[in-house]
C-alpha cells in the first residue's frame, strides 16, 4: 500500500469516526517492579497452573529486561523489548530450561495478555486512563527468571486521555 493509499484509507476512517487515535497524556517509565510470592499468589490468572521460578545463579550474567513504549504514527503503541544476557528463543519454547534464554510475558492491567518471542510487539489499543504495562522474563520452560527471589521484570505506565 503507497503512502498516498494510506491516507486516503486514513481519511475515510476519520471521515466515519472509527478510527480511535491514542492520544497519550502521561506516560513515565518505573524501576523494574518485582511481585513478591504472596502477591503472586493473589493473582488471578485465567489458568490454574502458577509458573513456577528460575533463580540466576551468582556465577552467570543476570538477565536484564527495558520495556519501552514508542506511540505509533496511526494508531495504537509498539512495544519494545531491550534484553541483555537473554536470547528469545521461540524455536524452543518447552525444551529444558536455561537462564539466558526463553520468552517474555506481557501484563496489562495485572492480566497476562500473550507471551513475546521476540524484541517488538504491537499493542493497537488501550482504555482510557491509567494503564500498566509489565513485561516479564520466562525460561523455555516457562519458569519466571529470578535474581535474588525477585522476577525479572519492568514495568511502564500509560496514561491515554479519553476520546472526545
Amino acid at each position: 500500500m503507497t503512502s498516498v493509499q494510506k491516507w486516503a484509507l486514513l481519511a475515510v476512517y476519520i471521515g466515519v469516526g472509527a478510527l480511535v487515535t491514542p492520544r497519550i497524556v502521561q506516560s513515565h517509565h518505573t524501576q523494574p517492579q518485582t511481585i513478591s510470592s504472596t502477591d503472586h499468589n493473589k493473582t488471578k490468572h485465567h489458568h490454574h497452573q502458577h509458573h513456577k521460578q528460575l533463580e540466576i545463579s551468582a556465577n552467570q550474567a543476570t538477565p536484564t529486561v527495558e520495556l519501552v513504549v514508542h506511540p505509533d504514527q496511526v494508531q495504537g503503541w509498539n512495544l519494545e523489548l531491550k534484553v541483555n544476557h537473554f536470547n528469545f528463543a521461540p524455536t524452543r519454547v518447552n525444551a529444558p530450561s536455561t537462564a539466558s534464554e526463553g520468552h517474555a510475558h506481557l501484563y496489562i492491567n495485572g492480566k497476562k495478555v500473550t507471551r513475546l518471542y521476540g524484541n517488538w510487539y504491537y499493542l493497537s489499543e488501550l482504555p482510557a486512563g491509567d494503564n500498566t504495562l509489565k513485561v516479564t522474563l520466562n525460561s523455555n520452560g516457562h519458569e519466571s527468571l529470578v535474581h535474588r527471589g525477585q522476577p525479572i521484570s519492568d514495568t511502564e505506565v500509560i496514561q491515554v486521555a479519553p476520546q472526545p
